[in-house]
């Protein structure tokens, strides 16, 4: 590229050179330069528009757009030369278009402005990037799904308050992370249709007196319909505020993961272990392996919540319409995307590669009385009352804890002791299986409503 003058786009009404720094300081091409493709790909949208309308001629509209095909392969291969004399992406491009054709790359700015413009590139990337975001999410459901289905009748405790409760199984607890990311892949199709409206057209704030076709421009760039009004479309960025609560809102579940993932493969649970490409050792202590993906996917939460916040911020006291203040979207924007995208993508691969300890699983739901609702429920069907029975199981479990020993593990006399309702059968719910086969509902944990889940899980993802 040639030298350029500072703000050669749009410098006629100064009469002195911006300020070095302030040069500097208001420039966005470091970081919006990332949209170019969404750029030229506007910019070829709008000119062949303009040429349907009679405001540029075929030869021209050509030239445009074969100029622009140029700007791109160069960028691609790294030969462009991005300059913050030029501000940001769109007017780096469209300085280096008029260098190579001259005078008519000029025209391609007819009809519109960098609000517009700008508004659409950001529009046309987090579209892309949603679907980008869509295919880690379903990869991950299909893993979660898989492994569910494989780990339907592994008996685990479930737990309240991190305290053992009662037992469930591994493939049913796999399933409610499922039922968390379908949640945010639902609010993400939501978004996605919010995002693809396309402000193009709208120009600085009014709109514009060239005839214009903004359907046309619509159809072209695969938008499903039109920001209806000129003043919002230009200072909208809802759209990227509600990406980045839905980013949030997953990214959150992906925290709650990890943190079951952190504690089932540390010593004290070792429910799970990872495979040594998703941990790491210690410096120091080399019997260390640690599960460094789930935390800091954790760690990570905290960064996307705050890019949430920062666009909330930025939106709070703006007067309509553009403001300066909208080049400030684009990073905690981009950040956000990011973030959860590579978590998605670390996730997808780590989850199907979880290798459970089956064993340890089930020893750990043996302990803690975990049975002990599956006792009082038995006591209701004989006819004592909830409340009552309550009060039996209770004194049950502090005779186990006085004793060491499990309500399983105490014999029929014992435990007819503390009710003459129980008989022989009870053993059939005390038992961890019978436990958890007795919750064969729709969303129960039974192994075979486990498999049906899972199934279900992957007939959802298929239509989809």
């Amino acid at each position: 590229m040639g030298n350029q003058e500072d703000n050669r786009l749009w410098g006629g009404r100064f009469s002195e050179s911006t300020d070095a720094f302030v040069q500097e300081f208001t420039a966005s091409v470091d970081f919006d330069r990332r949209m170019y493709r969404q750029d030229i790909a506007g910019s070829i949208a709008h000119a062949t528009m303009l040429a349907e309308v009679g405001v540029l001629d075929d030869a021209e509209r050509d030239a445009i757009i074969d100029g622009l095909e140029r700007v791109r392969g160069e960028i691609e291969r790294g030969e462009f030369r991005w300059s913050v004399a030029l501000e940001d992406v769109h007017m780096n491009i469209e300085a280096r278009l008029t260098e190579l054709i001259g005078g008519t790359g000029k025209k391609l700015h007819t009809g519109r402005s960098r609000n517009d413009q700008v508004a659409t590139d950001l529009r046309l990337w987090l579209r892309e990037r949603i679907d980008l975001v869509d295919g880690e999410m379903r990869r991950l459901l299909e893993g979660l799904a898989d492994l569910a289905e494989r780990e339907a009748g592994t008996i685990m405790p479930g737990f309240t308050h991190l305290q053992s409760a009662q037992p469930v199984t591994l493939g049913h607890h796999l399933l409610a992370w499922a039922e968390m990311l379908c949640r945010d892949r639902e609010r993400l199709a939501d978004c996605r249709g919010r995002v693809n409206r396309m402000p193009l057209g709208s120009a600085a704030l009014a709109g514009t007196t060239y005839p214009i076709n903004r359907k046309r421009t619509m159809e072209l760039l695969e938008f499903e319909g039109l920001c209806e009004n000129s003043l919002d479309a230009v200072s909208d960025r809802d759209f990227a505020i509600e990406f980045c609560a839905l980013a949030a809102t997953c990214v959150m579940h992906l925290s709650r993961i990890s943190e079951e993932l952190v504690l089932w493969t540390s010593a004290r649970f070792g429910f799970v272990s990872l495979p040594d490409r998703f941990c790491t050792g210690s410096s120091i202590m080399p019997q260390k392996k640690n599960p460094d993906v789930p935390e800091l996917v954790r760690g990570k939460t905290g960064r996307v919540n705050g890019d949430l916040i920062s666009l909330l911020t930025l939106m709070k006291g703006q007067p309509l319409a553009y403001n300066k203040d909208n080049q400030e979207d684009k990073e905690p924007l981009f950040d956000a995307a990011d973030t959860l995208l590579g978590c998605l993508r670390a996730f997808a691969d780590m989850i199907p590669a979880l290798e459970p300890d089956r064993e340890v699983m089930r020893e750990a739901a043996r302990e803690g009385f975990a049975t002990a609702t599956d006792l009082a429920d038995y006591l209701v069907r004989k006819g004592v009352a909830f409340r009552d029975a309550h009060e039996i199981v209770g004194k049950a479990v502090a005779h186990g804890l006085e004793t060491g020993r499990d309500l399983g593990e105490m014999d029929l006399g014992t435990l007819q002791r503390f009710s003459d309702q129980i008989g022989a059968d009870v053993f059939d719910v005390l038992t961890l299986e019978g436990s958890v086969s007795a919750r064969s509902h729709p969303g129960g944990t039974a192994p075979e409503r486990v498999r049906e889940a899972a199934a279900s899980l992957r007939s959802r993802l298929a239509e989809q």
